[in-house]
């Protein structure tokens, strides 16, 4: 019997990787997608240079775990309609749900857990320096 991540795998196709004036280009289309669905304190993080799991990362917010739970159905159909691939996390309880599209993450939050797990700090921060050797 598969175990639930191999049937997870086996379920989901990956998530794209698109060319950065694709990426960009999406970007903005997401964006503009969380404003539909009325998510509320959107945040863009440039996170090029500090991971290799993508080029940017959206954080938003719903009133309530239907909110949230509506903008992440929103999103994925539009990324469905427009042909992108994407992977999604969380859907069941609805209080953080990751929306993977390859170079761009999104993640769509209760408040509360917003504040909790505080990703803005996390990802917003500038990567640390090398230590130097002596």
């Amino acid at each position: 019997m598969p175990s639930a991540l191999e049937g997870a795998r086996r379920s989901t196709p990956p998530a794209e990787r698109v060319s950065r004036h694709e990426s960009d280009a999406l970007l903005a289309q997401v964006q503009a997608w969380l404003d539909e669905a009325k998510a509320e304190n959107v945040v863009t993080i440039d996170i090029r240079g500090k991971s290799s799991i993508g080029d940017h990362m959206l954080i938003a917010s719903g009133r309530s775990d239907r909110h949230v739970g509506a903008i992440a159905e929103q999103i994925q159909r539009k990324l469905k309609d427009e042909g992108y691939g994407s992977r999604i996390e969380g859907q069941p309880q609805c209080d953080w749900v990751l929306i993977d599209i390859g170079d761009i993450i999104v993640h769509v939050f209760r408040p509360e857990v917003r504040e909790f797990y505080n990703l803005e700090k996390m990802w917003s921060a500038e990567r640390p320096s090398d230590p130097l050797t002596h």
